[in-house]
């Protein structure tokens, strides 16, 4: 393995535009690069593009009239079906809209590909996490789904062993979807409860079906959960399931909307525990995947100027094993192009201040805690599935 990690990046992703008034802003990309750069994290990585997903990698994943569908509203937005979630207020359509995100995806497909061939022990896409896009229909922001068409380019170059862990503010629906009876993909999702977000999927007793049965996980957290909630969910789940499963490739989705200041969802996580689940699975990668393997995606995320940025330049950093200190000042050149883009004040510091921290739960539970009961549920549904005690 190169000790070298990639990052994929195309100026060209910011094309991925649904318009003003969305909550998906593509600045987002442009200043986490931006943030990337100011850190020098650019001279770390190799940074590359890649091609676009083309019809037969598009296919691994959506159907057919579908692909054809995203190109004929990317050709007429005004002429867009909406049988196929194209063209609604949460995936409007709009002119190139099939070429920014099949780039997205070729993004991730690269990535997936560097990783596997061993160019790179780990590879991150920022702009890819896109995991609610179904094999026939946009949903949730997403038109593809690149995270799913990462891990299928996976198995169609020989990987027998897949896991994918999602700790998005919102359940990886589609990614859970694609993969429901494959018993090579491990799908393990920690998100907003169903009861009170979009998808309103990802209950505990989603397990997978046929042969996949038991290869689909779901952490379904209260609302209101915090950096010590979160963080004892991930580390009551995450390793256990990754030391049984032993993935080939372990491709992980770090949507920065879990965060106190995201306008969209209802959790309370800060950057500095966002940092530490990277960090955990940073190192999950190293102890369980063969050789390291890691490919890290980004996701959802709506506080555009002051969370996205640091958190996925975090990630970054960690991917390039050359981790940025949360304490460091932020380079005052960045902050000259948000004003200059946003008319914001972006952030001073690589922290929110905290310094997270949790109870392991072999140190017992509490069955009276909402946190506890959502991971006691999640583990009474799934470990016995996978010979593991819940």
């Amino acid at each position: 393995m190169s000790g070298r990690a990639r990052l994929m990046w195309d100026d060209a992703v910011s094309g991925y535009d649904f318009g003003d008034s969305h909550p998906m802003d593509p600045v987002r990309l442009d200043l986490t690069m931006g943030l990337v750069r100011a850190f020098g994290l650019d001279s770390a990585v190799d940074v590359r593009s890649a091609k676009a997903a083309g019809a037969s990698t598009l296919r691994l994943v959506h159907r057919e009239d579908y692909v054809a569908a995203v190109r004929a509203a990317s050709a007429d937005p005004a002429a867009a079906d909406q049988s196929y979630g194209l063209g609604t207020v949460d995936d409007p359509a709009f002119a190139g809209m099939h070429e920014a995100s099949a780039l997205i995806a070729g993004l991730s497909v690269g990535a997936a590909e560097a990783v596997w061939r061993g160019e790179s022990a780990h590879a991150v896409n920022f702009t890819g996490g896109l995991h609610h896009a179904m094999p026939g229909g946009a949903a949730g922001f997403c038109i593809y789904n690149d995270p799913a068409l990462a891990i299928a380019r996976l198995l169609e170059l020989g990987a027998e062993r897949v896991a994918y862990v999602d700790v998005d503010v919102h359940h990886g629906d589609g990614v859970q979807a694609a993969f429901w009876e494959d018993p090579r993909v491990l799908t393990v999702s920690l998100h907003e409860h169903p009861r009170t977000l979009f998808p309103q999927t990802g209950w505990p007793e989603e397990t997978g079906g046929g042969a996949g049965e038991g290869g689909a996980v779901n952490v379904a957290l209260p609302a209101g959960t915090g950096d010590a909630g979160w963080l004892r969910a991930f580390h009551s789940v995450v390793p256990e399931l990754l030391a049984d499963f032993r993935p080939q490739v372990l491709v992980t989705q770090h949507g920065a909307d879990t965060h106190f200041e995201d306008p969209l969802a209802h959790l309370a996580v800060s950057l500095d525990a966002q940092r530490a689940v990277m960090a955990s699975c940073h190192e999950l990668a190293h102890e369980y995947a063969e050789g390291g393997r890691w490919v890290a995606l980004g996701g959802g995320g709506y506080a555009v100027v002051d969370v996205v940025p640091r958190s996925w330049t975090h990630l970054v950093g960690i991917a390039a094993h050359a981790p940025v200190d949360p304490e460091s000042v932020i380079p005052s050149s960045w902050r000259d192009e948000v004003y200059a883009r946003t008319r914001q004040l972006g952030p001073a510091r690589m922290t929110d201040g905290r310094t997270p921290s949790w109870q392991p739960w072999d140190a017992g539970y509490d069955p009276a805690d909402r946190l506890d009961q959502a991971v006691l549920a999640t583990r009474r549904a799934v470990f016995p599935l996978r010979g593991l005690l819940a």
